[in-house]
């Protein structure tokens, strides 16, 4: 139940920036900077960072620590960048089914939360992806005028 949310929050992300030039993706949003394409890019580095870092305890590539933190590559393209968090998310998929239990607990301690387990990060991940998919909501409809889900 836990997966079948999270992939639900998952395609909604996706849909907000569908058909979005990357001009209008990458329009800035809030005065803190944010526009929908750098939030789509931050989602896949929380997929890779819980999943693939913290859970699986695989080393990551230190170039995500700039996409967490909300940046663009000067290439990045709205294909590119759902390209990404597409496959960042299928790599999650993958974890979540290779583990034995819900119960498992992540390979590494993180620094705040301690040694989670995988239902807590589910839990996580899915309470991250759909306050960002509220967020692209709002960014959606001001750029086109688009809403639902």
């Amino acid at each position: 139940m836990l997966a079948g949310f999270l992939d639900w929050q998952r395609a909604v992300v996706v849909r907000k920036v569908e058909g979005l030039t990357t001009s209008q993706a990458s329009t800035t949003m809030t005065p803190t900077g944010l526009s929908p394409l750098n939030v789509v890019a931050h989602l896949a580095a929380v997929e890779v960072g819980w999943f693939v870092e913290t859970f699986a305890g695989e080393p990551v590539d230190p170039a995500w620590d700039d996409r967490g933190a909300f940046r663009l590559r000067p290439d990045d393209t709205v294909d590119s960048v759902v390209a990404e968090y597409r496959s960042c998310c299928d790599r999650s998929r993958a974890i979540v089914d290779g583990a034995a239990s819900l119960d498992a607990l992540a390979a590494e301690n993180h620094e705040i939360f301690g040694h989670v387990s995988l239902r807590w990060i589910l839990v996580h991940m899915l309470e991250e992806t759909a306050r960002h998919a509220g967020h692209l909501d709002i960014m959606r409809e001001a750029i086109d005028g688009q809403t639902g889900d």
